[in-house]
């Protein structure tokens, strides 16, 4: 999703999604998910700037010109127009959970952050909010901007407000980038 409506998330809506977001599970109910709720303008416009600065390098990486030109014509955030911008970090040293689960898979902190972040998206369609994720970023600058600490790592900058116009297909469909594909394809059995 990155067309918004100008239309704002109640605050009592936007708290809903964080408390919901915050009952995920994760690896030894370490709960190592860190919202950081972006306010500031000046700081989202530095955020928006410094992504459209990626996705116009990113753009040099389609070498045929069809493609590149489709990639520049796509809207691949709404840090500008969102009511709402996050930052999901994973605090990769939480003192809740004490380790268990992590030893041989550390990872497993990250996938549940990204656990969270699934409940908070289908929590916000549940109350016609949508989500764009936005990926065309380096993480270590976004870290460095929003000033956190550390040894927390970026998950996700999420996009959240009232879609302009709701679809039940996914924008990059609608606009010929990608369909999706059958299950059939993607399931296999052993």
């Amino acid at each position: 999703m990155r067309h918004f409506a100008a239309r704002p998330i109640a605050p009592a809506d936007l708290r809903a999604l964080l408390e919901a977001a915050a009952l995920a599970p994760s690896v030894g109910n370490a709960q190592p998910w860190r919202f950081v709720r972006l306010r500031t303008p000046a700081l989202r416009e530095a955020l928006a700037a410094h992504v459209d600065a990626e996705n116009a390098r990113a753009a040099a990486n389609y070498a045929e010109q069809g493609r590149r030109d489709a990639y520049r014509a796509l809207k691949l955030h709404g840090l500008r127009e969102a009511p709402e911008v996050l930052a999901i970090f994973c605090d990769e040293r939480p003192a809740a959970g004490h380790g268990l689960g992590i030893a041989t898979m550390p990872e497993m902190l990250r996938y549940s952050c990204v656990t969270a972040i699934h409940t908070l998206w289908l929590a916000a369609r549940a109350r016609g909010i949508g989500l764009g994720w936005v990926s065309i970023l380096d993480p270590g600058a976004v870290t460095t901007l929003l000033d956190v600490p550390l040894d927390w790592t970026l998950i996700a900058l999420l996009c959240l407000g009232y879609p302009e116009a709701p679809s039940e297909i996914p924008e990059l469909e609608r606009r010929g980038w990608q369909a999706r594909e059958l299950l059939a394809d993607r399931l296999f059995e052993r």
